[in-house]
């Protein structure tokens, strides 16, 4: 069966506050929208993420997730390439995995997750940012305080970093692959606008959910 094209953005799933959530394929989605000022992501890499059984430690441990698949497999170049489209400016989380879709540069943004367990001690964000690499510690136990609903969960804090990072003139941010919505929930508390996209269902309730709350104190 061929795939549904349409000639304008679905009706949102929720849109109030400058943010707005589409609950659909982001393939079908970004390409109908305008331009905005920041493409702001985290796709899947492609390792199996998507879900794990509860663990415990003297660091707290992690939480039970399903597996829904969705992490079964990475973008292909061609779809990340057709995503920087849509902004002049970006920041893709998991870089490291799609080095073939993406050019050499040089502001690399790490996350420090502030332990040394047997998860990775940080994460990589490519961007087409001018300037040099940087570095931002931000301890895993923050998304505790965020309350982590999705089992690749970045902490707010840390998607308000790297819209600092990118610098004046962003008042848009795309995040084409928006899980729980925590560079929607970023982007309202810094005033700013965002589009969501994602096609979970049950994600796209978790995150409006948290984009209903009010802003909270930077």
């Amino acid at each position: 069966m061929a795939p549904l094209r349409w000639c304008a953005p679905p009706a949102p799933y929720y849109q109030e506050d400058g943010i707005t959530i589409y609950h659909g394929d982001c393939r079908q989605i970004v390409p109908l929208l305008g331009k905005v000022d920041l493409l702001l992501t985290d796709p899947p890499y492609g390792i199996g993420r998507d879900g794990g059984k509860q663990t415990t430690s003297k660091h707290g441990g992690r939480k039970a997730y399903e597996f829904k698949g969705w992490d079964s497999s990475a973008p292909k170049q061609w779809e990340i390439q057709m995503l920087m489209e849509s902004a002049d400016r970006h920041i893709i989380w998991g870089g490291n995995y799609f080095v073939n879709a993406l050019h050499p540069a040089m502001k690399w943004l790490v996350w420090d997750k502030g332990q040394r367990i047997c998860q990775s001690d940080g994460e990589l964000a490519w961007t087409n940012l001018e300037g040099a690499l940087r570095i931002c510690t931000i301890n895993r136990v923050e998304l505790m305080k965020d309350g982590a609903q999705h089992p690749t969960q970045k902490p707010v804090k840390l998607m308000q970093w790297c819209i600092n990072q990118a610098g004046d003139g962003v008042e848009t941010i795309l995040d084409p692959f928006a899980g729980s919505g925590t560079t929607g929930r970023a982007a309202k508390d810094m005033g700013k606008k965002a589009i969501l996209i994602e096609r979970d269902e049950q994600y796209c309730e978790i995150a409006a959910a948290r984009l209903a709350q009010g802003v909270l104190g930077l």
